[in-house]
C-alpha cells in the first residue's frame, strides 16, 4: 500500500541467501531457532525488526528455510501474536505523529496532505482486516483510542 499517491516505485527489501538449502555454517537448529523467535518476541520485538535482529546479531540468514515455518506461523502458533497487526499499529503511530506536528504547525499544508493519506490508508486496511477476520468486524479507529494505542 505504500506509495500509492507519489508514482515512484521504490527499492525495498533485503538480499535473501541464494539457495534454499541451510547452509553448513549456522550454528543453530530449527528448535533453537524457533525458541530465539519465541524469546525476542517476549522482548518486545516486532516482526519486522525480529527478522534484522536474527540475522545480525544470531547469524541466522532465513527462518523459513531453517524451520519450515515463517516467523508470524511461529508467533500465532505460540498465540504471541498482537490483537492489532503491526502494519496497521505503524500507521497509526504515523497518524498521531503527524497529527501531533499539525497542532503546533497549523500552515503546514504537505503535513495535512500526508495526514489525509496516512487515514485513508488506515481505513482501507482496517476494512481489508475485518473482512480477512483478523479483526472483529465491532473494531472501530478512533483517534482518542489511538494515542492510548501508541503511548
Amino acid at each position: 500500500m505504500a506509495r500509492l499517491y507519489s508514482g515512484r516505485k521504490g527499492k525495498s527489501g533485503s538480499k535473501k541467501p541464494i539457495k534454499k538449502v541451510k547452509q553448513g555454517w549456522i550454528r543453530y537448529s530449527d528448535k533453537e531457532v524457533e525458541q530465539l523467535v519465541i524469546k525476542l518476541t517476549k522482548q518486545g520485538y516486532s516482526q519486522s525488526k525480529l527478522g534484522v535482529a536474527l540475522r545480525d546479531t544470531y547469524g541466522v540468514p532465513d527462518v523459513k528455510v531453517l524451520t519450515g515455518k515463517s516467523v508470524s506461523t511461529i508467533i500465532k502458533e505460540n498465540k504471541l501474536n498482537s490483537e492489532i497487526p503491526e502494519d496497521l499499529l505503524n500507521l497509526i503511530k504515523r497518524e498521531t505523529m503527524i497529527h501531533k506536528h499539525l497542532g503546533a504547525n497549523k500552515k503546514d499544508k504537505t503535513a495535512l496532505r500526508g495526514l489525509q493519506l496516512t487515514e485513508s490508508k488506515i481505513k482501507r486496511l482496517v476494512k481489508y482486516y475485518k473482512t480477512t477476520g483478523q479483526l472483529s468486524s465491532a473494531w472501530n479507529y478512533n483517534r482518542e483510542q489511538a494515542k492510548l494505542l501508541t503511548s
